[in-house]
């Protein structure tokens, strides 16, 4: 059982997010097969981290790393790779399934950047228009050349994002194939490439499978080489224009800051989080989208002459992206799709993890980059 019972409360995962505020709940019940989905993708978490999860010291382990993350402490919480392993298999699954239905729901906007074109040159890779893909052995050759292509940028995004666009492939289908580039300031290279392979690879099964089951086992993403990824381990507040043009590239895609946007305001501060959203305006490909989920209610505080001020991450969001007397005097025009304050994702009754998880709630904003009138 994976659920907290009903009625109790729901713990938000660390380290981003702020005090929730009081909402309507949302929710959808799942049906049986998305529900089967999100098994699977439970299944890639536990037998990729079986060790650490089995490990005698997990719990205290665990506490290390709920404690340091509770002070705040990014660099001791992630010095490890024990202790990132740790993290990607305690609060990393229920994201993963969280976004995955994100994704799902807003498929619609993201098609359009399924991109069918010939195959990706190697210049393209080297100048950033495309990311070189996790090495592994014995990876199968493209069924199709001109197999349609999705690019996505996950800042600040490490095991949960992989998994979840994972599973926006497998739902896509076979005509399409992704480049996905992971950027975050922590070590997360080894973990990312540990699920690349889980997402990649046919699963184990026990001797007493049932033929049916023997016969249904297939890796989630097939053929691999439909899942090209690379991480990138980077500040995303430190990287300057060019530096940003050469991740992006040149043909549009998706950009997230899934449980991001509001830890950058509260920790790299609001005058270098605005600074990078204005890059990011002025970088990005036009038609791309940005997709910013967190915590909802979440406030960030900046200093107004002598006193602190608190602003929510919402209104500091649109106030950067959608005011034109705000925007750089090149780059996009930003139009809002969708926006939601607040959404509650709950796991469903009769899922299966080692460990237990927890309900989410959280804020969503989507929105294009649009051309300007004059382009």
């Amino acid at each position: 059982m994976v659920k907290k019972p009903p009625g109790s409360k729901s713990s938000k995962p660390p380290p981003r997010g702020s005090t929730p505020v009081a909402a309507q709940p949302v929710t959808e019940a799942p049906s049986a097969e998305e529900t089967k989905a999100q098994q699977r993708l439970l299944n890639i978490f536990s037998d990729t981290f079986r060790e650490v999860l089995n490990a005698s010291d997990f719990a205290t382990i665990l506490q290390r790393v709920k404690q340091a993350l509770f002070n705040r402490a990014f660099e001791s919480a992630f010095s490890s790779q024990q202790f990132l392993e740790v993290y990607a298999a305690r609060w990393s699954p229920a994201r993963a399934l969280c976004y995955s239905r994100i994704l799902g729901q807003i498929s619609e906007h993201i098609a359009p950047l399924q991109l069918r074109n010939a195959a990706v040159e190697e210049d393209e890779v080297e100048r950033g228009r495309a990311s070189p893909t996790v090495d592994l052995e014995g990876s199968e050759q493209p069924d199709e050349p001109q197999q349609a292509r999705l690019r996505v940028l996950a800042i600040g995004g490490a095991a949960a994002e992989i998994v979840a666009f994972g599973e926006y492939l497998r739902c896509a289908g076979t005509g399409v194939a992704g480049d996905l580039i992971l950027l975050d300031t922590g070590p997360w290279g080894e973990v990312v490439s540990k699920l690349h392979s889980g997402l990649t690879t046919i699963p184990t099964l026990s001797r007493y499978a049932s033929a049916a089951a023997k016969a249904a086992n297939a890796a989630l993403v097939s053929p691999s080489t439909r899942l090209q990824s690379t991480f990138v381990q980077q500040d995303i507040l430190q990287l300057d224009g060019p530096g940003l043009v050469k991740i992006l590239g040149e043909t549009p895609l998706l950009v997230t800051l899934l449980f991001t946007l509001n830890e950058l305001y509260t920790s790299g501060g609001i005058k270098l989080t605005t600074a990078f959203l204005r890059t990011l305006t002025t970088t990005i490909p036009v038609g791309s989208l940005l997709l910013v989920v967190d915590s909802p209610g979440s406030y960030s505080e900046a200093a107004v002459g002598k006193e602190a001020k608190k602003y929510p991450m919402q209104w500091l969001l649109d106030h950067t992206l959608l005011q034109a007397d705000k925007l750089p005097p090149e780059g996009c025009i930003w139009e809002k799709l969708e926006s939601h304050d607040s959404i509650w994702f709950r796991l469903t009754e009769g899922l299966r993890y080692p460990i237990e998880l927890q309900d989410m709630r959280y804020q969503m904003h989507l929105y294009r980059a649009g051309p300007r009138s004059s382009d």
